[in-house]
């Protein structure tokens, strides 16, 4: 790091330090899902907000911190060290980028400031039941009438959709013969009449997924971002944000630094064969961590990820897998109770596990579907043999 980073690195560790609570240091640690507790992990995004901290890759003229990759990378860095709250901010990493590139001015001087103040709370409508990694293959139905759409069909996997005011949705306008060139992207509320939201609790007992579903939901057309059937292209741009990116490094280690805690306080480390395993596993963030560092240098030329993050994603989700299953074995027969009381911020119950362990079969259990979520591994790892091996 230059100078100027090592100073920035101290700044950040020291607002970190003066701003995390005891409370959102225990959202972060019991965290196994896709965010911690919500009303938590929202105080801790109000204190970056405060800051002007919030939206760490966006340009200034729109709010954001205007920070290179660098700086980004040494805040999510230490903040996976420091355990902070993972709040849901699909609104800052995926909305907001797509808006400032495809949305018009008035789409822009609209949503823009209300995400960065969390106005509005995004979630995602792309998956459909038989439509995940074939996204293409989507169903739901926008058909025009008049100034709107009405729209009737189903989302599923809506990570955070009991928790949103707004969705960002793919709907099929047009049958094509391409299936990809008769889908657009909408923005719409989710307080829209004809609207209705089912949890989807997880084999952990988490509920952080739901469907969702759109019986005659009319939405104005100037919801629209970019052209009538061109959402093909809003959505791939959304992707490159959502498969890659500095997160996901940074999730890998705070993994391994629980890894490391749980192993010494269940003595699995006394094992040489499951110290090697660690090691091995030290070996595995480390690549998928210079992975991400050539990422950075990319972005740093680019202004964007590109196909590149589905490299990240593949390394990211699959080495995040290999620590946590590591993590259930290090744990041995500690991991066979089930608490889940016990992972909710502010509990009085004294678990069994090792303290460093509450949340670890949880969040295995959870991880198991990073290799599917946000396109499979399979059809990332076409991406990269197609666009960035140029096989």
């Amino acid at each position: 790091m230059s100078a100027a980073d090592a100073a920035f690195q101290d700044e950040v560790r020291a607002f970190i330090a003066e701003e995390l609570t005891d409370e959102m240091r225990e959202a972060g640690r019991l965290n196994a899902s896709s965010f911690s507790d919500f009303t938590i992990s929202q105080r801790w995004y109000q204190a970056l907000y405060k800051k002007g901290w919030a939206a760490r890759s966006w340009p200034a003229e729109h709010g954001g911190c205007a920070w290179t990759p660098m700086q980004r990378y040494i805040y999510d860095t230490e903040a996976a060290k420091a355990g902070t709250p993972t709040y849901f901010s699909m609104g800052i990493s995926m909305v907001g980028p797509v808006v400032m590139r495809f949305g018009s001015e008035e789409q822009k001087n609209h949503f823009l400031p209300r995400i960065l103040s969390a106005e509005d709370i995004w979630c995602q409508g792309y998956s459909e039941p038989g439509s995940g990694s074939d996204l293409a293959s989507l169903q739901t139905r926008a058909v025009s009438d008049g100034d709107d759409y009405v729209i009737n069909g189903t989302k599923i996997w809506t990570t955070g959709a009991h928790h949103a005011n707004m969705i960002f949705c793919l709907v099929r306008t047009a049958d094509t013969e391409k299936r990809q060139e008769g889908i657009s992207f909408l923005l719409f509320p989710m307080t829209t009449p004809g609207i209705s939201v089912k949890p989807i609790i997880n084999i952990a007992g988490d509920h952080s997924f739901n469907q969702v579903f759109f019986d005659d939901v009319r939405v104005p057309k100037a919801s629209r971002v970019g052209d009538e059937n061109d959402g093909w292209t809003v959505a791939k741009y959304l992707l490159e944000f959502e498969r890659g990116g500095s997160a996901f490094a940074a999730m890998v280690a705070a993994s391994l630094a629980q890894l490391r805690a749980v192993a010494g306080a269940c003595d699995t480390l006394d094992d040489p064969l499951f110290a090697n395993k660690v090691a091995a596993a030290e070996i595995k963030q480390q690549a998928a961590e210079y992975t991400e560092h050539r990422i950075i240098a990319d972005i740093t030329r680019k202004g964007r990820p590109g196909h590149a993050s589905s490299i990240m994603k593949v390394m990211g989700s699959e080495t995040n897998q290999h620590i946590t299953a590591l993590t259930v074995e290090a744990l041995q027969y500690y991991a066979a109770p089930s608490q889940p009381e016990a992972r909710k911020p502010g509990n009085n119950v004294t678990p069994i596990a090792p303290a460093a362990g509450v949340s670890s079969v949880a969040k295995y259990l959870h991880f198991r579907a990073a290799s599917i979520y946000s396109g499979s591994n399979e059809i990332q790892r076409n991406i990269v043999a197609k666009r960035v091996l140029g096989m």
